[in-house]
Order: C-alpha cells, then structure tokens, then sequence
C-alpha cells in the first residue's frame, strides 16, 4: 500500500509540472489588441502583430498529436492574436486516472475538457458572467443552446466545441461509427452490395481464404475488435445500429413515443455477439483483441493488416494517415451501413445539431488569466484564424482558384497527412471550439475533407475508384442519409446526458455498475467455447446490477429535454 501511494504521489507530481506557469506572458499584457468580430461577419480580423505572446495551457483526457514547439502555424497565430496554447493529451492512463490525479493534485492546465468529476471537485470556472465580453462565443450557440448548459447553480462552465453548424452542412466524410471495410475487399468481390451482418463476414472468410497474408508475409487480420477503456463502445454498441437506430450512445428512443429501451439485451445484440463468438472460432478476430490498448490497436491499423472494423472515423484518422504516407495501395477504408438483416434502412450518418448542449472546453481555477484565456478562444474564432486552423496558409497548405474556390495541389495533399508536417506546421487546436458546415467566407467549405470537389480529388486512386463503382462521390453516399431535427428529437443525442451523470444517483449508479458487468463479460462472451451458457451469465450479472434504475433516468431525460425545447412534457 506504502509503494502505491508513493507511485500516485509520483504521477500527481510529474502531471501537475506539465503546467506550471499557466496562463503567463512572456512579456506584458496584451490589453491594446483589437477585438475580433463574429465568425460569419464580414468585419476585420484583429491581424496587428501583438508585441507579446500570452502562454496557456491545456490537457485533453484522449489521444492526440503533441505538436512541435516551434510548430509554424502555431506561431502565426500566436503572433496575430497575441496568445497561444500547449495542448498535453492523454498517454499512458485512461481518462479517469488522468482525471483522477489532477483533481488529487489540485493543480490543472489553463483548459480541460469539463467532467462531471471536475465540476464536483470545485475546479473549473463559470463562464456566463464574461459571455458579453466576447461576441464570438456568445454567438457561437444561441442563447437557448447555452441555457441548456446550466449547472445546478445556475451557471455556465462549459463550450462545447463540436457540431456547430455554419450556414449549411458541407460532410463528405462519415466522422462517427461505423462497419469500416479496406476497398481492396471490396474490388476482390467485384464490389459486391454488403448490407447485413452475415454478408459482410462472408465477404470478409472468403478474402481472407484467399489472401491470408500482406505481401511482406504478416498476417492478415480480417476482423479487429477495440474493447480497450473506454473506446470499448466499438464492442458494445453496434446492436442500435444493427438495428436501424442512430448513435444515441447508451439506449434506443424511438422519435414516435419518446420511449427509450436497451439495446444491450435486444435479440439483435444476441445475435450479434453470437455471430462475433462464432467467427472468432473460426480465426476471423484478432485473438490478441483482449489484451490490446488503444496504442496497440492504432499500430495494428496503421500496418494495414486490417480488414474490418466498428470505429469511429475521428480515433483511427491518424491510422490512415499512415497508410497513406506508406502507400499501401488498397488499405484505406470505407464505410459500410451493415445492419442484421438486408433491406433495413441505416442510421450510421445523421446530421444534427443539437438543442441540448453539454460538456465541452472548460476553464479552470488555476488559471490566472480568465480573461485572457477567453479572448484567446474568442480569438481562435475569427474568420482568418479559422481558415488558419482549417486550411493552412495560402500558397503552401492551399490556394485560391478564379473563382475564389480553395484547391490544394497532390503535395499539398500529401503533406496533410505526414505526422511529421502535421507536427510540424499545422496547428488546428482540434479541442477548442470550431464550426463546421461553411467556411466564414461563405463560398469554401469549413476544412478541405468537406470540399466537395477538392474531397474527390485528393483520395486515393483505390477509393475513387471504389465510390465510382457503388455511384457515389462521397463516403457519405455509401451510407443513408439522415437527418435528426433538434427540435423534433431534443433529446438526441443522449450520451451528452451519460456523460454528465455521477454515482450520486441510483441511475448513475446502475450505470457504473453496467458498465463494469459489459467490459468484464463482453469480451468473454465472445471468446466462450459455449456462447449460450456464457451469455446467460452475463445476462444474469446484467440484471443483477439494476439497469432499470438507469433506464428510469434516462427516460425522464428525456422527457426534460423535449420539455425544455418544445415547452411541453409528453404525457405517459
């Protein structure tokens, strides 16, 4: 026990030095630089050269790329606003270890993502008061948006960064789950229509028997299966898929009766872990899948050994960057819509934004400089800093036809995905608030991915010639179109409300305990020589730990957010 405490005593110094000196100058203040306008308005940057660079600090509870130093878009930026940030991520522990020692220690970064934990813990900062200071925040949510942000206090602590739409969607890319396939299975087939579940591990036996190893002599990997903390979702969560339903995240609501129901227990889940029981008998997934992390799985993607998998596009992003930069010529990946049975309509690509907010950037109570910290978000929201942190500079990273219409050039597009030049010189501060949809300037996209033309273009011959083949320009149209109204369906999505809940409550609670039961017996199920006798087991432990209790919380979550946005509580 002695060795223990002397070991998290260790950690909690080691992470509390990475952000010593938050929030200082390293000269004097910057109080005489313009403001900024709002993202969509047509008024000046503040572009005049500060004399001095304001430093803040920030620690992100997931994986990212640590960025160079002397990082060369990093320092336009700091140079035009007068401010920059250290994004640390997370390396060696899990979210809540990291979590957990921060608020052990009492010392933060300037920026953290906000948690229910931190929040408990007194360690982040209400941010409602200064909203008025700083148009572009205050504009980047309407303020019903921000009303749902709320604390129990009455305060706001949080900006959520992600699915802020400018003027129009603009997706060319699938960013959230689904069945990712390399095209090189697909062309082997003759590109073949791969709907349900048993038509893709047909497809992938029948590849696998075939081409059983890479040509430098590895193995192929048919199928790969994340279950590592809490990336585990690629495990657990496809039955809503499967099913036709979106991400919800921890239950099914059906948008007719505002009734949520578990997907954990349905007859499709069962049959899905019993087909994954099935094909891991047969050698098609990974045997190693249980005892790898998140490193390890990136590494196995990033080799190109990997037929299949359920992610989601934004974790293994970098992975294939990597199989790019290696030129392994058919092992870029797809997506497929798979549900359990063929003719079912899919719900893997919705676009929404949402009504109800939550979570989000945070400031903490060790920064010294609040306003500061806000001027520079505020900042990171101007028209010519987003194109910065989208694009690049123009005439290196991008540049601008007749028309005004943003190109890139192949070695422009190449160095876009080198992990070396990504460190090097661009900067993107992906953890800090950003639109989607539009470029400010109202004629580009928000990023060259979402450039329609510039998108087709700069994939590689396999995939353009693997969209050609099943009709389609973007990953988006090998998918069904969705489109979930955040007023009509407020309470979408739901694992914005999980996140937020504590053990302080039955519900919450329940959900601890599921969660454990699920990473304990999932993977085990899958493994079973007997997946009858082990998926009774942990159904049996399932119900042991009172999922109902959750489930009741989650449909009175419901049941609020309709009422918050529509002004009317369904009736039972």
């Amino acid at each position: 026990m002695k060795k223990k405490a002397i070991s998290i005593l260790v950690c909690i110094v080691m992470v509390s030095s990475l952000f010593v000196g938050c929030g200082k100058n390293n000269s004097t203040d910057n109080k005489d630089a313009d403001p900024t306008k709002g993202a969509a308005s047509t008024a000046t940057d503040a572009t005049a050269a500060p004399k001095k660079i304001k430093e803040f600090t920030a620690f992100f509870d997931r994986q990212g790329i640590e960025l160079n130093n002397d990082n060369e878009i990093k320092q336009i930026i700091a140079e035009k606003i007068g401010a920059e940030c250290k994004e640390t991520w997370l390396t060696g522990q899990t979210a809540e270890e990291a979590v957990g020692m921060l608020i052990a220690s009492g010392e933060y970064p300037d920026f953290i993502n906000w948690t229910p934990q931190l929040q408990d813990a007194g360690a982040v900062v209400a941010i409602d008061e200064y909203l008025d200071k700083y148009p572009n925040i205050k504009n980047f949510w309407s303020e019903s948006q921000w009303n749902t942000l709320k604390q129990e206090d009455g305060h706001i602590y949080s900006i959520p960064q992600f699915g802020n739409i400018n003027e129009k969607l603009m997706d060319t890319t699938q960013g959230g789950e689904a069945f990712w396939v390399q095209t090189r299975v697909l062309k082997w087939a003759n590109y073949p229509k791969v709907e349900s579940l048993d038509q893709l591990f047909t497809l992938l036996e029948d590849y696998y028997k075939a081409n059983p190893t890479m040509s430098d002599g590895s193995a192929v990997i048919p199928f790969e299966v994340l279950c590592y903390d809490w990336y585990y979702f690629c495990l657990e969560n496809p039955p809503q898929f499967l099913d036709g339903y979106p991400n919800n995240g921890r239950c099914i609501v059906d948008p007719l009766t505002f009734k949520v129901s578990d997907y954990n227990v349905t007859d499709t889940a069962q049959r899905y872990f019993k087909k994954l029981n099935e094909e891991y008998k047969k050698g098609i997934i990974d045997p190693e899948f249980m005892t790898m992390n998140h490193d390890q799985f990136l590494e196995k993607i990033s080799s190109g050994r990997v037929l299949c998998m359920v992610e989601q596009k934004w974790d293994f992003q970098t992975a294939e960057d990597a199989i790019k930069t290696q030129k392994l010529e058919g092992c870029t990946y797809v997506p497929l819509g798979i549900t359990i049975d063929p003719g079912m309509k899919s719900m893997y690509y919705a676009a929404n934004e949402p009504a109800v907010l939550s979570g989000g950037l945070a400031i903490t109570t060790s920064c010294k400089d609040i306003e500061g910290a806000l001027q520079f978000i505020n900042d990171l929201l101007s028209p010519e800093i987003i194109t910065l942190r989208s694009w690049g500079v123009e005439g290196v990273d991008y540049l601008v036809g007749d028309d005004g219409l943003f190109y890139r050039e192949q070695a422009m597009r190449d160095n876009a995905v080198s992990s070396e030049y990504k460190a090097s010189h661009l900067s993107s501060y992906s953890y800090f608030p950003n639109f989607s949809g539009m470029n400010p300037d109202g004629k580009n996209a928000m990023t060259p991915e979402t450039q329609p033309s510039e998108f087709f273009e700069g994939l590689t011959p396999e995939v353009q010639e693997c969209l050609t083949a099943y009709d389609a320009k973007t990953y988006v149209d090998l998918l069904d179109y969705n489109v979930i109204d955040g007023y009509e369906q407020p309470w979408y999505p739901m694992w914005s409300f999980v996140g937020e809940m504590t053990t302080e409550t039955p519900g919450g609670l329940a959900w601890t305990k599921m969660e454990e039961t699920k990473k304990q017996y999932l993977p085990q199920v899958v493994i079973a020589d007997s997946f009858d006798s082990s998926w009774s087991d942990y159904l049996a432990a399932y119900n042991k730990v009172k999922p109902e209790d959750f489930f009741a919380e989650i449909q009175e979550a419901v049941y609020d957010r309709i009422e918050l946005v529509q002004g009317k509580r369904p009736t039972e």
